[in-house]
């Protein structure tokens, strides 16, 4: 077992080649293989398995912190004048060593207190986690604050929650919550489904979705973008499903 030391990590599926996913400052991982500078890996979130630098893993830790906002800076003292260390994306993992005054020092450098929640402690309401990425730009195989997809909009939003989630949106389809009857009703927080690609319901009229014509994490007119989407040739919605 191995842990993430950089804040954002490229999975990649071959030594050298195209990113799948991204791992995040802190996560878990369990090697599979080393060779040549590269480790073959199975990441602990989810089962993902691809490849890393040998040089951004690092021996494990008892963790005890996850960062539980959008996004968050770890400084070099107790103060937010001083010098920024690092940026952590929602859902980076920290080990708090103590506090000091609105900070926790950790071993990433001074956190703000309020951005951060103890390891097994969840958030309650996915579209809100989501919402925090709104702007985000669009990254394929994305899943931090810097450039999500997505299927990591998804991921990210469900994990915050608590909330078992595949990494990818065609398991999501299968995996995610209750499949719903096509034309029922939409709520808050139900997922619609499309060839490769996934989006959050914000409300019965708007989507939540990272996607390639905003080419960031965006609201859309639910029936605009149910329209916009066959009219590009990715057909029509193929799931709605209601998580729990």
């Amino acid at each position: 077992m191995a842990r993430i030391v950089q804040p954002v990590v490229d999975l990649l599926r071959s030594p050298d080649g195209p990113r799948d996913r991204q791992l995040l400052c802190g996560e878990t991982v369990e090697i599979q293989e080393e060779s040549q500078g590269w480790s073959h890996i199975r990441a602990t979130k989810d089962g993902y398995k691809g490849y890393v630098p040998q040089r951004v893993l690092a021996p494990t830790q008892a963790n005890s912190h996850w960062v539980s906002a959008p996004g968050t800076h770890a400084y070099s003292a107790a103060d937010f004048k001083s010098r920024e260390l690092v940026g952590l994306s929602l859902g980076s993992q920290v080990l708090v060593s103590g506090y000091e005054d609105r900070f926790a020092k950790t071993d990433q450098g001074y956190i703000p207190r309020v951005h951060l929640t103890p390891l097994g402690q969840q958030l309650n309401d996915p579209v809100s986690v989501a919402s925090g990425f709104l702007g985000t730009p669009y990254l394929w195989g994305g899943n931090s604050r810097f450039g999500i997809d997505c299927s990591g909009l998804v991921q990210a939003a469900c994990l915050a929650c608590g909330i078992d989630c595949p990494a990818d949106s065609g398991p999501q389809e299968r995996e995610l919550g209750t499949l719903l009857p096509a034309h029922s009703d939409y709520q808050r927080g139900d997922l619609l489904f499309w060839k490769g690609h996934v989006a959050l319901v914000h409300d019965p009229d708007i989507l939540l979705h990272a996607n390639v014509h905003a080419m960031a994490v965006a609201l859309e007119p639910l029936d605009a973008a149910i329209a916009r989407i066959a009219d590009q040739g990715d057909g029509p919605v193929t799931a709605h499903r209601r998580l729990a």
